[in-house]
């Protein structure tokens, strides 16, 4: 290979996904939840409402949460170039979703003692007083629901549209790979070796489209942080008009202990979204296979020659939209890594495909 050609395949390992408006949007979101949960739990406790104390700690959570992805935001940005991070830092965002799940959880546990206590033993509320609040911070959270909604529905628009951050030679139909000649290992096998194929699935240029960029473009094409943002103050929103229902019942019923069970259901809410984000966001730190059920098909695409056995192959998340793998089988045939890489493009979208092909 000359020198030339290799340099067009050098490229970088930059899968951070551009915050765009989303960033501006979250940041003006924490600050209107972070007032109204001040506000909330203060109202809370001096009014002695429990359904006003559970929406506040529903808030603080979700605060966090924002406060988590505006630093994810920053890090990401920061170190995107950074060589220490073998695959950029995509992952950052998971990591932050991780430790904001368990900080959830905690406080859904606090949520749900406290609520339980209060079944049994009710205490006075100060009906009026709590109402108005709690009026209140349901309006903050559809405000921030509209906010956060129309930029949700468009926000995959604003990532990596940089040839030069992402180091990409683009040149048409060109696939970005690393060839390598035959290596002699100790164990006389003849190796060839293709590394780190990049196709930026954020370029969708007309008369360039290859059935790689398309596949790509359909995952994680939004942006994860946002969508995050927009289910939390959802969940807010939900849990304010509990707290309003109940208090109701307790002024014009004399139902104390429906705020305790708002209080409850509240907890749970809190909980289950808690569980959802540990799942997720432990699944790409922990390089869980994405769709591991098209590997019977990629098996069988590359062995129907008759002479080529697959005998590895891993796929999994760098980050929001960015996949990586790797394919490792034996051939009698002149199989080549573009080859395989053109073959199994439409099955697994990568944007950082190594091929190794051993001699049978």
């Amino acid at each position: 290979m000359s020198v030339k050609a290799a340099e067009a395949r050098i490229h970088s390992h930059d899968f951070y996904v551009e915050s765009g408006d989303s960033e501006k949007k979250i940041n003006l979101v924490f600050l209107l939840t972070t007032l109204t949960m001040i506000v909330e739990i203060a109202a809370g406790s001096w009014f002695g409402s429990m359904a006003l104390l559970a929406d506040g700690w529903h808030m603080f959570t979700h605060s966090a949460a924002f406060a988590v992805s505006l630093f994810v935001y920053w890090y990401s940005r920061k170190h995107r170039h950074n060589r220490d991070f073998s695959f950029g830092t995509g992952k950052v965002n998971a990591l932050g979703g991780f430790a904001s799940a368990v900080a959830l959880a905690t406080v859904s546990l606090f949520m749900l003692m406290e609520s339980a206590g209060r079944l049994f033993m009710p205490q006075a509320i100060s009906f009026d007083e709590a109402i108005v609040v709690a009026v209140i911070g349901f309006i903050v959270n559809v405000a921030s629901v509209f906010l956060l909604h129309d930029h949700h529905g468009h926000g995959h628009h604003d990532h990596g549209h940089s040839h030069q951050d992402h180091g990409h030679h683009h040149s048409h139909h060109e696939h970005h790979s690393h060839a390598q000649g035959h290596h002699h290992h100790a164990h006389s096998d003849h190796h060839k070796h293709v590394h780190h194929e990049h196709t930026d699935h954020h370029h969708h240029h007309a008369a360039e489209h290859t059935a790689h960029h398309e596949h790509a473009a359909h995952q994680g094409h939004h942006d994860h942080n946002l969508k995050a943002a927009y289910l939390h103050v959802l969940a807010d929103t939900l849990t304010s008009l509990l707290a309003i229902i109940a208090l109701v019942l307790g002024k014009f019923y004399g139902w104390l202990w429906a705020d305790a069970v708002m209080g409850i259901v509240g907890a749970v809410v809190i909980a289950r979204w808690a569980w959802g984000l540990i799942t997720h966001s432990s699944a790409m730190l922990l390089d869980k296979s994405v769709t591991p059920t098209k590997f019977d098909a990629v098996k069988q695409l590359l062995e129907k020659d008759g002479q080529s056995t697959v005998t590895d192959i891993h796929y999994w998340q760098l980050s929001a939209g960015h996949n990586a793998g790797i394919i490792s089988l034996t051939t009698a045939s002149e199989l080549t890594p573009d080859e395989v890489k053109d073959k199994v493009s439409e099955l697994l979208p990568c944007d950082h495909l190594t091929v190794e092909i051993n001699p049978a």
